[in-house]
């Protein structure tokens, strides 16, 4: 019942997606829930929260439910069956844009205006926008290319907020 806007800073969302589906595309773990939650070490009890209302399962079926079967393989890790990301990620799309969704794609956040705006780069130049509510997923600093370069953690530090340095991550 919201309206949604999404802003991407390449010219189509998911990029970082499809470079993972080049793997497999590993969605999950067939692990058992208290097993697979321990994995986290000290964040497995907020992660095991979220797991609670999203697990492996889910997972498998949110696929399933864009045509998009998927198998266990000898690692325990899961895989769509062509071991392809793209046709996922199309379905994935569709469906936000089914739902409402606005796409807004070479839009690169710079941060934010002194009024409160958020602060975009586009093709066009500069332009502001204000939202009720924000959700941030920048990217670490792994794939410039495909725009996680960790750009945004200067603006995020000059308005005070404690960013802990990025480090090294495969999860």
């Amino acid at each position: 019942g919201h309206a949604v806007d999404l802003y991407e800073a390449k010219g189509s969302p998911g990029r970082k997606f499809l470079i993972a589906g080049k793997g497999g595309l590993n969605l999950t773990h067939s692990d058992a829930p208290d097993v697979f939650v321990s994995r986290y070490r000290e964040r497995a009890e907020a992660v095991g929260g979220w797991l609670a209302d999203f697990n492996a399962e889910a997972l498998r079926a949110w696929a399933l439910d864009f045509g998009v079967e998927t198998y266990v393989g000898s690692s325990g890790r899961v895989f769509p069956v062509d071991r392809k990301a793209a046709p996922l990620l199309r379905g994935w799309v569709r469906r936000l844009k089914e739902q409402g969704v606005r796409f807004h794609v070479q839009h690169r956040w710079t941060g934010w205006d002194d009024a409160g705006a958020l602060r975009f780069q586009t093709p066009d130049g500069e332009t502001t926008v204000t939202a009720d509510a924000v959700v941030f997923a920048l990217g670490g600093g792994s794939w410039p290319e495909l725009g996680s370069d960790g750009a945004w953690m200067a603006p995020m530090a000059a308005t005070g907020i404690d960013i802990a340095p990025l480090q090294p991550a495969n999860c």
